[in-house]
């Protein structure tokens, strides 16, 4: 009979990383500050931004992002963690990137009849998704994160939440790159709300569409690889049994060899893009020359700005019909939008004209 080896306690070994304090005032480099998206001001829904040690203002250089759910608040075990359920008291995004490299977004989920974040599960998951999509455009347009590269995270419910919430529906899963779930997995077992069963938690893993998964759990994985197998999904799935014993997000703030094989998965990811394809082309004046000020969209959260030759290139899609469209004010475009479909391929010579 084959044993494993207990896990040591996280207590054991001391962080090599700490999370920035949480500040006032505007963005800047390694600044960690709380923000709202405009249709919330004036309540108490919020979400926490931090922008890399390596960040610029008005830099050419697109950041992916880390978008990163927490865990359910007023949680606390005999090994002494804890977890608040607070955008404030997330970890995993800062562990996973050392502070540079990525934008870090840690995302709420919505109580719209309290006006404020939900410590406990999903409040209004059509608002919770829609604040996601807004947070996202947002931080991608005014701090030069890369659209079509946004990696979701979470830890406890925000690990369950990268399907139920992520993949709720197409439109929300045509956000995501890659997905990094620590400590549970949708599906693999029941929890008390609507749709949490292994029929409708397979329906939302089919939206993966062959996107990379790096599953990791303190108490090991083989419970959801056998959910998974179950589904039928052909994904490339990476598992990972973590350091630690402990259910708690600050494992990534330590210097092991599991945080070590993510980074690697990461940059590979970024590299290799799995399960994603990309549409190509120009936007150009009557000449054949580039147009300033362009941005080409597909969809609310993917968008590329083209070169001075009026190059675009909108990548990590999923296979999908999409709608394409050049935007510029004051200006018009032949054809004013064009629907393409990703199949298996990228799509070359989508090309606009100004009128």
């Amino acid at each position: 009979m084959t044993t494993v080896a207990p896990t040591p306690d996280i207590a054991s070994m001391r962080p090599d990383l700490i999370v920035p304090a949480l500040r006032d005032g505007a963005p800047a480099a390694g600044k960690r500050i709380r923000q709202q998206i405009p249709a919330y001001a004036g309540s108490d829904v919020h979400h926490v931004l931090y922008l890399p040690t390596d960040w610029q203002p008005g830099a050419p250089r697109r950041f992916p992002l880390l978008v990163e759910y927490a865990g359910n608040g007023d949680y606390r075990d005999d090994r002494g963690d804890v977890c608040t359920g607070v955008v404030e008291g997330s970890n995993l995004g800062y562990g996973i990137s050392g502070g540079k490299g990525f934008i870090w977004l840690c995302l709420p989920f919505v109580d719209s009849q309290t006006g404020s974040n939900q410590k406990l599960w999903w409040g209004d998951i059509d608002a919770g998704i829609a604040y996601a999509r807004e947070a996202i455009r947002s931080t991608c347009e005014e701090y030069h994160g890369d659209p079509n590269a946004v990696i979701l995270t979470g830890f406890s419910r925000g690990a369950i939440g990268c399907s139920f919430l992520g993949l709720h529906n197409d439109a929300a899963a045509d956000m995501w790159l890659a997905f990094v779930p620590y400590s549970h997995y949708d599906g693999v077992r029941s929890w008390p709300y609507p749709g949490s069963d292994r029929d409708a938690a397979a329906g939302r893993v089919r939206r993966l569409g062959g996107r990379a998964s790096f599953v990791c759990d303190e108490a090991g994985t083989a419970a959801t690889q056998e959910f998974l197998a179950s589904t039928g999904v052909q994904a490339p799935f990476t598992f990972l049994r973590t350091p630690f014993r402990n259910h708690n997000d600050a494992w990534t703030l330590r210097d092991t060899p599991e945080r070590a094989a993510l980074r690697r998965w990461l940059a590979e990811v970024l590299e290799t893009r799995p399960g994603t394809h990309a549409i190509a082309g120009r936007v150009t004046d009557a000449a054949g020359r580039g147009v300033a000020g362009v941005r080409v969209e597909s969809g609310p959260t993917h968008f590329a700005v083209p070169d001075a030759t009026g190059g675009y290139r909108l990548a990590g899609l999923i296979d999908s019909g999409r709608v394409v469209q050049p935007v510029k004010e004051g200006l018009a475009f032949t054809p004013a939008r064009r629907e393409v479909r990703v199949a298996g391929g990228d799509v070359t010579e989508v090309n606009f004209r100004t009128c």
